[in-house]
């Protein structure tokens, strides 16, 4: 089992408008990259899974080889700066996948 921070050098989550959330992991290498995409740990059930909601919830999530990254697009429960919404930038957002583990 190998954790996503040991492999990933940016691990980020921001706005993606008004009514979505932008997870952005940009890993190592470009071996890692192919490894990790290629063994579908980044799935919208799997994401799903780790934030505990709907895959339905999970819009896309879209392989970037030239930066060797993943981008992760979620539907967000409260639109940002709606009363009751606790994190305006998204900036929080990615704390879950800080302790990911998956096999390689």
């Amino acid at each position: 089992m190998v954790k996503l921070i040991e492999v990933a050098e940016v691990i980020r989550s921001k706005n993606s408008g008004p009514y979505e959330l932008t997870l952005d992991i940009i890993f190592r290498d470009h071996d890692i990259f192919q490894k990790v995409w290629a063994r579908k740990v980044f799935t919208k059930e799997s994401i799903a899974e780790l934030y505990g909601i709907e895959p339905s919830t999970v819009l896309r999530v879209i392989p970037f080889p030239p930066a060797k990254a993943i981008k992760i697009n979620l539907q967000r429960p409260i639109p940002s700066g709606d009363l009751g919404e606790t994190d305006v930038y998204g900036a929080q957002q990615h704390a879950p996948l800080l302790d990911m583990k998956f096999t390689l």
